[in-house]
C-alpha cells in the first residue's frame, strides 16, 4: 500500500518525521493550528522552533482541515498534550472513519489526568465501531535536532494491534531511525510522560553544580518512581527499562538540547518559572505534566518524593538547594525498583 500520511502539529517532531517519510518517498501532508506559522513555513520552509533545518520541498503545508486529511491513510499527531483535545475536536468532522492514528505526544492532561491517546479518543468522539481509528504510540529518545541532522536515534511502536505496530515500524524505517514493536502502549506513553518531571530535575542538578553522582543517583531513583506509577495505573515494569523507559530518560536527563532538563537549570540558577516559560519557543511539556503526576500519585497512592519536590518547587515555595537536601534527609530504607 502507498502511504498518504498527515501530520497534524508543526512542532519540531512533526517537523523531523515529516522528513523521515519523505525519505521514504511517503506522500506528507502538514497541518497545524496557526495558518500563520504554516504560510511562513510553506514559503520559507524553516520555523524558528528548529533553526537550520530546512523542511524538504515535497512536504504539502495545508491551512484547511479537509485538505490536510483527505485521502490520508494514517495521520499523526504531534500535538502537545494540553492542547490536543481542542485541535482534535476541530479536526474531528474532517477525519475519515477507520484511519489509524500514531502519536507521538508526551504528557499527562491537567484537567483529566488523561494520557494522549484516551484524549485523542474522547475528542474524536466516534460511537460506530467502523469509525473507530486504531492507535499507535510512537516515543523513545529522540532529540528533535538530533533528527534533523539525521543522527542515530531509537524509538517503539507500540499498539494493542501488533499488526498496525509492524506498519509503523517499517513506515518510519530510514537509516537514521531504527523503531522497535512493542504491545505496551500504556507504558510507553506513562514512560514518556513522566521523564519529562525527572528531567526538570536533573536539570535543577545542573543548575546547582551538585556533580554526576548526584544526577546519576536522580535518574536512577527518578527510573523506580515512573516504574512504580507505571504499574499502578496497569503497564508492564519491562517497558520501563527499555528504550521508551531509561533510554528516553537518559537522553532527556543528560542532553543540553532538551527543553525540560534545560528549564530545571535555569531554575537552579535561580531563574524563575515565568521568565523560562515566557522565554521558550517550544512547549515545556514537564511543567504541565508535573502538576498531573503530583495528583496521579495522591489517587494511587504511589510514592514519589523526586516529583513531589519538583511539583513544590514549580507550584510552591520549595527551592531547588532546599529540595535536594530534603530528599537526602529521607528515612534510610532498602532499595525498590517497580
Amino acid at each position: 500500500m502507498h502511504e498518504k500520511v498527515t501530520i497534524i502539529g508543526d512542532g519540531q517532531m512533526g517537523l523531523v518525521l515529516a522528513d523521515a517519510l519523505v525519505y521514504r518517498g511517503v506522500d506528507v501532508r502538514l497541518w497545524g493550528p496557526f495558518p500563520e506559522n504554516l504560510d511562513e513555513l510553506r514559503q520559507s520552509r524553516r520555523s524558528g522552533r528548529l533553526p537550520g533545518f530546512d523542511l524538504p520541498p515535497e512536504v504539502r503545508c495545508e491551512s484547511g482541515e479537509d485538505a490536510a486529511l483527505a485521502g490520508a491513510t494514517l495521520v499523526v499527531n504531534a500535538i502537545p498534550t494540553q492542547f490536543i483535545r481542542r485541535v482534535w475536536s476541530r479536526l474531528a468532522p474532517h477525519l475519515p472513519g477507520g484511519i489509524p492514528i500514531v502519536s507521538v505526544s508526551k504528557g499527562i492532561e491537567n484537567e483529566t489526568l488523561a494520557l494522549p491517546s484516551r484524549i485523542l479518543i474522547e475528542s474524536i468522539g466516534r460511537e460506530d465501531p467502523q469509525d473507530a481509528h486504531d492507535e499507535v504510540v510512537l516515543s523513545g529518545p529522540t532529540i528533535a535536532r538530533e533528527l534533523a541532522e539525521r543522527r542515530p536515534a531509537t524509538m517503539v511502536a507500540a499498539a494493542q494491534d501488533a499488526a498496525l505496530a509492524e506498519r509503523v515500524q517499517e513506515l518510519f524505517n530510514v537509516p537514521w531511525l531504527r523503531v522497535y514493536g512493542s504491545d505496551d502502549p500504556l507504558g510507553v506513553e506513562v514512560a514518556g510522560a513522566t521523564k519529562n518531571v525527572i528531567a526538570l530535575a536533573a536539570g535543577m542538578v545542573d543548575g546547582l553544580e551538585a556533580g554526576d553522582n548526584a544526577k546519576s543517583a536522580l535518574l536512577a531513583r527518578g527510573l523506580a518512581e515512573i516504574a512504580r506509577l507505571g504499574a499502578a495505573l496497569g503497564a508492564k515494569v519491562d517497558t520501563f527499562f527499555g528504550i521508551a523507559g531509561v533510554g528516553d530518560l537518559a537522553t532527556t536527563c543528560f542532553s543540553p538540547l532538551g527543553r525540560n532538563r534545560t528549564c530545571g537549570e535555569r531554575l537552579g540558577r535561580g531563574e524563575s518559572l515565568d521568565e523560562i516559560l515566557d522565554d521558550s519557543l517550544s512547549v515545556i511539556e514537564g511543567v504541565p505534566t508535573t502538576q498531573s503526576v503530583h495528583q496521579l500519585s495522591q489517587q494511587l497512592d504511589v510514592d514519589m518524593p523526586i516529583a513531589q519536590a519538583v511539583h513544590e518547587i514549580l507550584f510552591g515555595d520549595l527551592s531547588p538547594r532546599d529540595a535536594i537536601h530534603r530528599l537526602m534527609s529521607r528515612e534510610l530504607k532498602p532499595e525498590r525498583i517497580g
